[in-house]
């Protein structure tokens, strides 16, 4: 969960900072045109050079952030015969899986929690947190980095970056277009853009990117399927079963701050269409049904 809890906040960071500056430039003056009849083709390759760049930036700098946000202390020398064993795993589920070595790290909380993140298959960081060696035993830890690896083998974060990229385009080109509509039709600006035409625009990016993050959302549940299939393959199914299961016996970790608490484990309503893994429940059941 937390590499698309960071991916997502540093992508909709960026987008929206290349937005503000795409506009105190004038760039937005492309579509400057009389009424409302703006020029849709303009307007779409800029939404597309905002929205993929933003995309793409933050897949270039997921592993950095990763570590500095989340205190991962990457493993160069082992200390001890538990990092030791966390290399010698991870070197050879990557091997299984056909990628390059990934970095590997540590980062300290007490819940059970790992991610993996990257621009590429190949050049990754995989890190588990202290917690999860701690309440998990090998077979465990083994089935969770099976699951991580697996992630990284299928490409998992590049797709979501083509799909957050697309997602991006088409938010801010309608929020864009409503915000020129306000700012002609109801407060009749003439010329350039007024004040409405920058807050509704903004607001309706804001709208429209928290109903874009369900389909979003949609695919990363659907690839938690595929990456447990995969860490079974690599660590064997009984120990997928049974890692799922120590994280459903734990309640699932971290309670998140703010308005990443939307991307929770637990919820329904509205807040489980923005989950980004399916209920450990379900995992556990498409593994036990072989699905």
């Amino acid at each position: 969960m937390m590499r698309i809890i960071l991916f997502l906040a540093t992508n909709f960071a960026i987008t929206i900072v290349i937005g503000i500056v795409f506009n105190l430039l004038g760039l937005s003056s492309v579509l400057d045109a009389q009424g409302i009849d703006l020029n849709l083709n303009s307007l779409l390759v800029m939404s597309a050079a905002i929205g993929m760049t933003g995309s793409f930036i933050s897949l270039l700098m997921s592993k950095s952030a990763a570590k500095s946000s989340m205190g991962v202390q990457v493993i160069t020398s082992p200390q001890d015969t538990t990092e030791q064993w966390l290399l010698d795993t991870v070197a050879r589920q990557a091997a299984a899986a056909g990628i390059d070595m990934p970095e590997v790290g540590i980062f300290n909380t007490p819940d059970s929690n790992a991610f993996a993140t990257g621009m590429n298959r190949n050049s990754a960081l995989v890190a588990v947190s202290s917690g999860l060696l701690n309440n998990m035993n090998h077979d465990e830890v083994e089935a969770v980095i099976g699951h991580e690896i697996s992630h990284v083998a299928n490409g998992d974060m590049i797709t979501m970056s083509l799909m957050q990229g697309v997602v991006n385009t088409f938010v801010y080109f309608f929020a864009t277009l409503i915000g020129h509509v306000v700012d002609r039709v109801v407060f009749k600006t003439e010329r350039g853009q007024g004040p409405a035409y920058y807050i509704v625009q903004m607001a309706a990016q804001m709208l429209f990117g928290f109903l874009a993050s369900m389909l979003v959302m949609w695919f990363s549940r659907y690839r938690e399927f595929k990456a447990d299939a995969g860490g079974a393959k690599l660590a064997g199914r009984d120990n997928m079963i049974n890692a799922l299961k120590a994280l459903q016996r734990a309640q699932e970790p971290t309670e998140l701050p703010g308005q990443l608490a939307a991307f929770g484990i637990n919820g329904g309503g509205v807040r489980k269409l923005l989950m980004s893994h399916p209920p450990l429940a379900d995992r556990i059941a498409a593994l036990q049904n072989n699905q």
